[in-house]
């Protein structure tokens, strides 16, 4: 016999005092508590990973759709890698500020060209865009500065004036930004003075990059096929009870060389009726889509 085995002979000769015995299953079940607790930690970090894959593809999706509907997100996103379409909408100027108890509030866009190599120059149309917003805004502010005297001067007092809340605002919001068009509008609005509001619709044909006309979309009939349209959905409305003015009242006579239109996600037109223009005030805007031939 070796002089391992004869050392292993003696060693499991000898008895184990209890206490230490006893020592020796505590670590055994400590040891045996801890693994256990490693193995409760990796399948946790296995469960956290997977939230986290699918977290990103949810931040991928919300990334999607903030883009398109929110221009201060779509400003800040700008100087990441664009994947399709040819040209976007972004905030190019946007401030706030407060005057006599005056609220103003402006978002100017423009169109930023993503690929600069299809020939396309939009400097023009924000040129206009930049001018309009400003002339606006510098008229709306003088508008309601002469109310604010005007209601001073006839006994109102400043804390009167302060609780009339006077908002003004300059913003926009995209309608379809696709490679094929870019369609958005640009609004003027005062909550005091409804009548002073103003919205300015901008469609750009990315093919050709002229602007788009009603005529382009719906051929050379357009004028016919956008009022018998209209109508008819006109007289739907109505049997569904909603209010519009008749012919006699100032009501829907047929569309204008100026009508505002938009171009919505069916790449169809969308006509629109600014407030007052075709139905009482309480109906707001009213909108009627325009089908092709």
């Amino acid at each position: 016999m070796g002089r391992l085995e004869k050392m292993k002979e003696r060693y499991d000769e000898i008895p184990i005092p209890e206490e230490l015995d006893g020592r020796i299953r505590q670590e055994i079940t400590k040891s045996r508590r801890l693994q256990a607790k490693k193995n409760r930690a990796g399948r946790r970090l296995k469960t956290v990973i997977r939230s986290m894959e699918a977290a990103a593809a949810a931040v991928c999706v919300l990334f999607t759709a903030a883009l398109n509907t929110s221009p201060v997100f779509a400003e800040e996103a700008a100087q990441f890698p664009i994947i399709g379409g040819l040209a976007q909408v972004l905030t190019f100027r946007s401030y706030e500020m407060e005057k006599d108890d005056i609220a103003v509030s402006v978002e100017i866009p423009t169109i930023e060209m993503v690929e600069a190599d299809t020939g396309i120059t939009v400097e023009g149309i924000n040129q206009e865009i930049v001018d309009r917003c400003s002339q606006y805004a510098d008229e709306a502010l003088m508008r309601a500065e002469e109310y604010r005297t005007a209601f001073l001067e006839t006994g109102g007092t400043p804390e009167e004036w302060a609780e009339h809340d006077i908002r003004i605002t300059v913003g926009y919001e995209i309608k379809r930004q696709g490679s094929d068009y870019l369609s958005f509008v640009v609004r003027g609005a005062e909550n005091w003075n409804s009548g002073c509001n103003e919205s300015r619709y901008y469609n750009l044909d990315l093919g050709t990059g002229e602007m788009v006309t009603l005529e382009d979309m719906l051929g050379d009939n357009y004028v016919e096929l956008a009022d018998r349209s209209i109508r008819e959905q006109i007289a739907v409305r109505q049997r569904a009870g909603e209010a519009f003015f008749s012919e006699e009242e100032g009501g829907f006579a047929g569309i204008s060389e100026d009508v505002r239109f938009y171009i919505n996600e069916n790449k169809r037109p969308v006509i629109v009726f600014e407030k007052y223009e075709i139905a009482p005030g309480s109906s707001g805007e009213i909108e009627f889509e325009i089908g092709g031939n």
